[in-house]
């Protein structure tokens, strides 16, 4: 399995510079919520601080999942990183959907009188650049990711085992679809004098917000718990552990992933010949120090296979399989 590349820039690098327009942009939008009194910007404003908290959690995440293994942690820190990036996807739930939800549904009640929005639509528009170039960042790299790997970008987002890029990513794109909504809801108020529409955004925006909470907090869930590579990745081990020069046939693969990019990999196979135990012990430790050259394997275990057991078949798709997830 060769190290795929990759394009658009390092986790770090994106997850910085979300992190410099998530504080600018809450700053500007809480400004501007305080001379509007809109309830929209009010649910951009909490969405936009809370973002900032999250990366704090997602700088935490990254720097913890790449610590080197240790005694304590022979497979290494890297499940760190998925509990980090849980915490960040609860706060995103409760400080910024539940919050904006709950002050949208408080304005329907008593909704505020038409004001000058102009203040609102110039921040508004300042957010959708500063986070909208965060988020091209955040696509660039989930596509060069993806493009390695032979999937679709969506789908590379959903299923790679990298956290925070899939958190930058829901959250950015959030944030973008939230500013339009935002301003369409304003825009509404402004036209009739009807604050229930800026009311229905808010709560719009926090809909969106607890959707994509959920869903980050269900693929981080997967990875805790012991997610497994898919089928092409299983394709990349399976053919690189057939290859060995010593291997007759694989009868069992396991590949599960123990952080962002990091894989423990468990076979069985036939080796060559008949060896003395001690021979084969040799030879079987030999090949596994192989596998774990490779910086995504970072524990091999290869036993013999008993006779009986059937020989594992992977199918082949079109095309060299990828090398990482």
């Amino acid at each position: 399995m060769n190290k795929a590349r990759t394009k658009g820039g390092s986790p770090a690098t994106t997850l910085l510079l979300a992190f410099a327009a998530n504080v600018l942009v809450a700053v500007a939008k809480t400004s501007a919520a305080v001379l509007t009194g809109s309830a929209g910007l009010v649910a951009e404003a909490a969405h936009s601080w809370t973002d900032c908290g999250n990366q704090v959690f997602l700088l935490v995440a990254d720097r913890r999942s790449s610590k080197p293994p240790d005694a304590d942690r022979p497979l290494g820190y890297g499940r760190e990183a998925y509990v980090w990036s849980l915490f960040a996807a609860l706060g995103l739930f409760v400080a910024g959907g539940v919050v904006a939800v709950y002050h949208g549904i408080s304005e329907l009640s008593s909704p505020e009188k038409p004001k000058d929005f102009l203040v609102g639509y110039v921040v508004l528009v300042v957010a959708l650049v500063l986070e909208g170039s965060s988020l091209a960042q955040a696509l660039r790299r989930t596509a060069g990711e993806a493009d390695a790997l032979g999937r679709d970008t969506l789908d590379h987002a959903l299923t790679t085992s990298d956290p925070t890029l899939r958190a930058i990513l829901a959250e950015d794109s959030v944030a973008v679809l939230g500013v339009i909504v935002v301003a369409a809801g304003m825009a509404l108020h402004q036209r009739t004098g009807d604050g229930v529409y800026d009311a229905a955004a808010a709560i719009l925006v926090g809909l969106l917000l607890c959707g994509a909470a959920v869903v980050l907090i269900d693929r981080n869930r997967r990875f805790l718990t012991g997610q497994v590579a898919d089928d092409r990745i299983i394709e990349g081990a399976f053919n690189r552990v057939r290859a060995l020069p010593e291997v007759v046939r694989v009868a069992y693969l396991r590949l599960e992933y123990v952080g962002p990019h990091q894989l423990s990999l468990v076979a069985s196979v036939d080796l060559l010949g008949d060896q003395p135990e001690t021979h084969v012990a040799q030879t079987l430790r030999r090949l596994e120090q192989g596998l774990e050259t490779d910086p995504r394997i970072v524990d091999a275990v290869l036993t013999l296979a008993v006779p009986e057991d059937p020989t594992l078949h992977v199918p082949t798709r079109n095309g060299p399989p990828p090398a990482e997830s």
